[in-house]
């Protein structure tokens, strides 16, 4: 279908003696965002979530002190490696982890160089130490709308991703959301 329709504007722009118009590159779907990724939206109450992935595959598990106002999981139908965190009902936050084979919008994943993630974004990546390990390990935030002045955002609309570098200056989690990509350990 996607052939069909450039060869189709091809044809019309050969036609009007015109060059045709590069298309737009195709998102992808499963990309992980700052709002969200696949069926799962920041700001989704935990019952769009479960509807949307599923319910906790493994709700023994304990996800956070006091799950009644924050909880991190993942759902049953949402790939390995994915969790989401709900905030006194809210999803809030998205995370890669455990080697998930998941990618951001900028197709950047787990594994990748600290390198990578600071080309890929420029002047909009900020960088700031890692809470447990010494450097290389380090975190690297990037606000939409660029980068932000306050030390640690509150605004509940904010949206952003933070790549968390481990020891060997690679990625080893992508956290995706609002204020709540800032938490260190889970739910704090």
């Amino acid at each position: 279908m996607k052939h069909a329709a450039i060869l189709a504007a091809l044809a019309l722009a050969a036609c009007s003696g015109e060059a045709p118009a590069t298309p737009a590159p195709v998102a992808d779907a499963n990309a992980l965002t700052s709002t969200g990724w696949g069926p799962l939206k920041i700001g989704m109450t935990l019952e769009e979530v479960t509807a949307a992935a599923g319910p906790d595959s493994n709700p023994d598990d304990v996800g956070g002190p006091e799950p009644e106002y924050c909880d991190q999981f993942r759902p049953a139908n949402a790939p390995e490696g994915l969790l989401v965190m709900i905030e006194q009902g809210k999803l809030t936050r998205i995370s890669l982890i455990e080697m998930s084979p998941l990618k951001t919008d900028k197709g950047l994943g787990l594994g990748e160089t600290a390198d990578a993630v600071k080309a890929a974004y420029g002047a909009n990546a900020q960088t700031g130490p890692h809470k447990y390990a010494p450097h290389p390990a380090e975190y690297i935030t990037v606000w939409d709308g660029g980068p932000r002045s306050e030390p640690y955002v509150q605004d509940e609309t904010a949206r952003g991703l933070v790549y968390e570098i481990d020891a060997t200056g690679k990625v080893g989690a992508i956290h995706a959301g609002g204020p709540s990509i800032q938490y260190v350990e889970g739910c704090a």
